[in-house]
Parts: structure tokens; sequence; C-alpha cells
């Protein structure tokens, strides 16, 4: 997967945004303006930074050669997949999914709601 199809991928999500907040070489992708992945596009290997469940992160870094701590975030909900590595495309688009829905899950309730099918 290369960084223009995590790109779409992101923008395919419902109400899903870009933004360049912190420079302009860290592309940040947020649902209801809460960020769901951190795409650095001058990254010598190119990777993501993605939201996990507690219960997931620690066993997708065992898992995979392509998942690590993500870094400046908080290790404990934040993975690192580099694209280029052992995890198939459609494993990283999960998982892209996934961060995505971790941001849902603690939005509001009504607005929640109008994630019911995504």
């Amino acid at each position: 997967m290369n960084i223009e199809e995590v790109r779409e991928y992101c923008l395919s999500l419902k109400n899903a945004t870009e933004c360049l907040p912190f420079d302009d070489v860290n592309l940040v992708f947020k649902v209801e303006g809460k960020m769901f992945l951190l795409l650095p596009l001058d990254a010598d290997e190119p990777y993501v930074a993605v939201k996990c469940s507690t219960d997931y992160t620690e066993e997708l870094r065992d898992c995979y050669a392509a998942v690590e701590g993500a870094y400046h975030f908080n290790k404990k909900y934040w993975n690192m997949i580099y694209l280029e590595r052992d995890m198939p495309d459609d494993e990283i688009r999960r998982w892209i999914h996934h961060s995505y829905q971790e941001v849902i899950a603690k939005l509001a309730k009504k607005v929640r709601e109008n994630y019911a099918n995504e």
C-alpha cells in the first residue's frame, strides 16, 4: 500500500477530513475533528500512525514486523504501521478503519448514532 492509497482510503470514510496541523509534512486525518491517522509525507520508510484498542496494540506488534509503538504518541493506544513491510494491504485498511472506529466510539452518543453503520 502506498501513501496515496492510504490517503484515498481515509478520505473514503464518512466525514473524514485531512489537514496539516503540525507542519507541512505530517498529514492528519480526522473524523468529527478528532485525529484517527497521521501520515508523514517525508518518512524514509512510509508508515501511518493509528489509534488502537488496548486489547490489540501489543498483539499487533508481536504479529507483524510492520507494527511498532508510535513515535511521539502514547504507545498504549497508538501504533505505527510501516506500509512496505509484512502486513498485507487489506490488513492495513482494517487497522485504519479500526482507528477510525476507535475515535468514533469516544464521541458523544448523539454524534455516534450518525456512524452506526460505519
